[in-house]
């Protein structure tokens, strides 16, 4: 059993929690008890937690299906276990298509509670597990970059080649920096080439090197990339914009770890792993005969796919609070605040730039606020027009018009205002309560009626 686990027992059998909670306090962190889904939903929202078990029916209108849903909002990487009293195989089929880990039916045998649970543990992702795999400046807690964690967390330490993709500015780099430093290769060099940046000649004699007198102005030997990160971790950034003619090259080497420097007749061995990015679609490309077919599938060892900030707004405010802290450090300031219609503003944002855009508004924010705490006038254009989560009465205070919504109900404003939240987040219901600032419940409640 994972001793640092913390585990969430509910149950209206008093006696029943107090057994399981026996259990498992001597191998587990801490152990959580409830006995209503309104105490579940307490310690959901203030903590944490790894594993949950949980009856299904614990009272009227909010029984443990409810506690699974809260779960799956709040900690989606937790195993829900349920327990019942009738062994209802639709019941069954439905909870697991729910996301439970497992059905167990009353009464229940302790250690058999026990050993599904330390089946169950394992799930849990090892980057949540402490000092087992971090992500410096890698700041989330989407469910989409959650599960990239956890297979990163199993590639890391292995010299499989990893192909990262997605948007500019999504943090390609920083992940292969991260994956680097998780590795065996951790203590040994890590080099980055942007491969769109350099001519064809230029990124031969970067990536493999060259001997004394090879071109006009080679005048000494000089080592490559590869050689340079011998026992070490290569980065390609834009590998998608590589010429075909170094795609060959590239790929020879890759296959027998042999490096040819320009001009030279001797190949130098190397043991180098190789990370590549890329903002474009590879497979569009190979299809396209613009990339060649077996170097993808060399460099696509494994693949993971960056998702764009936009898809995963929940974790503006964590970002924004890391870089508002880099920012304060470089340049000297004692910022430590921004109000809720700002934030509101930020997370309803489209970022096309991502989180690269992010930083260098966070930093420009920092030099041009004239107070201690960051506000709407302090948002860049481009930002402070998005008005869709302002109020009317905001607005009217800022001195700007509602645009197109202007003229219409104040019911239909609403309607549209949630319709774009919802859109926002990705229709994750709890996200958009949030930002909304009003209970799911409320939110449920105006989904329904407006049809949404």
């Amino acid at each position: 059993m994972r001793k640092d686990a913390v585990i969430l027992v509910v149950d209206s059998d008093e006696s029943l929690v107090k057994k399981l909670a026996a259990a498992f306090e001597k191998s587990v962190s801490a152990v959580l008890t409830a006995h209503s889904y309104q105490q579940a939903q307490k310690h959901i929202e203030q903590q944490s937690v790894d594993l949950v078990i949980c009856s299904t029916h614990l009272e009227k209108g909010n029984d443990g299906i409810a506690v699974l849903t809260a779960v799956r909002e709040k900690s989606p990487s937790a195993p829900v276990i349920l327990t019942s009293t009738t062994a209802d195989i639709e019941a069954c089929k439905e909870a697991i298509k729910l996301g439970a880990y497992d059905y167990l039916v009353k009464p229940l045998e302790i250690d058999a509670v026990l050993r599904i649970a330390q089946q169950a543990l394992p799930k849990i992702p090892a980057m949540a597990q402490s000092g087992d795999f971090e992500f410096s400046a890698v700041v989330s807690r989407s469910p989409l970059m959650q599960t990239m964690y956890r297979k990163l967390s199993r590639v890391a330490p292995t010299d499989l080649a990893v192909l990262i993709e997605g948007e500019s500015g999504t943090g390609k780099e920083l992940t292969a920096k991260a994956i680097h430093a998780n590795s065996k290769r951790a203590d040994k060099p890590f080099y980055p080439i942007n491969c769109a940046g350099l001519s064809e000649s230029l990124l031969e004699s970067e990536l493999f090197g060259h001997v004394k007198g090879a071109f006009t102005g080679a005048m000494a030997d000089r080592k490559g990339l590869f050689q340079m990160a011998d026992k070490g971790t290569l980065f390609l950034d834009e590998i998608g914009d590589m010429p075909l003619a170094m795609q060959a090259k590239l790929l020879r080497v890759l296959e027998d770890g042999l490096v040819l420097p320009v001009g030279g007749s001797s190949a130098i061995r190397v043991d180098v792993r190789v990370i590549s990015a890329t903002n474009h679609d590879l497979a569009k490309k190979v299809e396209d005969n613009e990339f060649r077919q077996d170097l993808y599938f060399r460099i696509k060892g494994v693949s993971v796919t960056l998702p764009p900030l936009r898809n995963r707004p929940q974790d503006i405010p964590e970002l924004f609070g890391y870089f508002l802290k880099e920012a304060c450090d470089e340049v000297q300031s004692d910022i430590h605040l921004i109000t809720e219609p700002a934030m509101r503003a930020l997370m309803s944002y489209s970022w096309p730039g991502n989180i690269r855009q992010l930083r260098n508004v966070v930093r420009t924010m920092v030099v041009m606020c004239e107070a201690d705490t960051l506000d709407l006038r302090d948002l860049p254009p481009e930002i402070s027009r998005i008005r869709s989560l302002q109020s009317p009465e905001m607005a009217s205070a800022q001195g700007a018009g509602l645009g197109d919504m202007l003229g219409q109900s104040l019911e239909e404003v609403e309607k549209e205002h949630i319709r774009q939240t919802l859109e926002l987040t990705g229709n994750n219901r709890a996200e958009a309560a949030k930002i909304l600032q009003i209970g799911e419940r409320t939110l449920y409640r105006k989904i329904k009626e407006y049809g949404l």
